[in-house]
């Protein structure tokens, strides 16, 4: 299931939405050079989340092999800003778009709910707690972490709070067949998170695989619970009041 848009209009415009989704792509370009294979291995070393780098857990001079060619080898204990720099990196060009068309489709609203201060406030944050989240299911790792998706999951949580009922046009894929369908938003978020905890489950046992399934559980549960308390006085009422004719959803 892949959202294409949805039928939520906002009363503002999304300005740190802007800024965030251009950070990303500013790192994309000049930082991980478009996904060159230096520039991208040299981000995933030195601005990446290595857990078992950060909490001291492996050896100084051990190496991670990223390809054939390329590796991280670790000098000393790994830095407390890559809690926060491997936000804005990415694995490859699917890995930043998917995530950014997720994050316009669902942030706008949720920004539109706290405030553009607050709303970044609440994004970094949930992706604190998502990383946080894929540390606990396995600190020894020394595979790099980096991507958006960890506070997207937050936005998502925080959207399925707010408005379970928002109509979302999203693209499904059955094998050769696709077509779009209108969903509620707590359908289609309830099912991607459930994938995240299905994805999740044989990391716990030692077969994890690429994907950071506990830190998107970990952003969607942190979104959930803190965008009560970091959401405007009023908002929703107003919303409702000037898009839906009072209606609750």
């Amino acid at each position: 299931m892949f959202p294409l848009r949805d039928e939520n209009p906002t009363l503002g415009r999304p300005l740190a939405l802007l800024l965030i989704i251009g950070l990303n792509i500013f790192s994309w370009v000049f930082i991980q050079g478009l996904g060159a294979d230096e520039p991208l291995a040299r981000s995933l070393c030195e601005l990446g989340l290595i857990p078992g780098d950060l909490l001291g857990r492996v050896p100084p001079g051990t190496v991670i092999p990223l390809n054939e060619h390329l590796g991280c080898e670790l000098e000393d204990e790994g830095s407390l800003p890559t809690l926060f720099t491997h936000m804005f990196l990415h694995g490859g060009w699917f890995h930043l778009i998917g995530n950014l068309w997720f994050l316009w489709v669902f942030g706008d609203n949720i920004e539109d709910c706290m405030g553009p201060l607050r709303f970044v406030v609440f994004y970094l944050l949930c992706g604190l707690a998502a990383a946080a989240a894929q540390i606990l299911s396995d600190p020894a790792t020394t595979a790099p972490m980096v991507g958006a998706s960890g506070a997207i999951g937050g936005v998502m949580g925080a959207y399925a709070r707010l408005y379970p009922h928002a109509r979302i046009h999203t693209l499904i894929f059955l094998g050769f067949f696709f077509t779009t369908v209108s969903v509620p938003a707590i359908g289609m978020l309830g099912y991607w998170f459930i994938l995240q905890l299905a994805g999740g489950m044989p990391g716990l046992h030692g077969a994890g695989g690429g994907v950071a399934f506990w830190a998107h559980v970990g952003g969607f549960l942190a979104g959930l619970v803190l965008v009560g308390p970091m959401q405007r006085p009023g908002y929703l009422a107003e919303h409702r009041r000037r898009f839906f004719g009072g209606y609750r959803w």
